[in-house]
């Protein structure tokens, strides 16, 4: 009989998941870039300070950021929530290319949008896509977001949109 799946968990970042983050993006870097802007190669050269960065300002409150995570410990996806103000933030998120179309995404939103409410006592989400990512646009519509507009991504056209929490 084989061994029970477990399903990969959000977890809050921490300074431990930086080695398997890091992994995560240098992977998935080609595949992200055909869809976002590439982080660039500092981000990579500068990895460790920019993680240290990031968990002080989720320390602050005004991030938070989430790692989707298997039972080994590799990073399949994030999830974050950025610029944490007036019971608002933005949403972001990417899911590693080996780990699409399992739903993940949209379980991982999900959890993130409860824990914006049950954690961070937020009660609103905004996020935004470009028209070429039908995925991104797919999984904000399941999780309840509604299109606010039309606007430009990275001189791409894209859509934002809003959750009432």
């Amino acid at each position: 009989m084989p061994a029970p799946t477990t399903s990969p968990e959000l977890r809050l970042l921490r300074p431990e998941h930086a080695p398997a983050l890091r992994a995560f993006e240098e992977a998935n870097r080609a595949y992200f870039a055909a869809t976002v802007p590439d982080r660039g190669d500092a981000y990579f050269r500068d990895f460790d300070a920019r993680h240290a960065a990031l968990l002080a300002e989720q320390a602050e409150g005004i991030c938070y950021f989430h790692v989707l995570v298997d039972a080994d410990g590799e990073v399949l996806g994030r999830v974050n929530l950025v610029d944490v103000a007036g019971g608002s933030a933005e949403l972001g998120y990417r899911i590693a290319e080996r780990a699409t179309g399992r739903g993940l995404a949209t379980r991982a939103v999900r959890e993130a949008c409860d824990l914006a409410v049950s954690a961070y006592g937020l009660s609103e989400l905004r996020a935004a896509t470009t028209l070429d990512n039908p995925g991104s646009r797919t999984v904000l519509t399941r999780t309840g977001f509604v299109p606010t507009g039309e606007i430009v991504l990275d001189g791409r056209p894209g859509t934002s949109f809003v959750l009432t929490l």
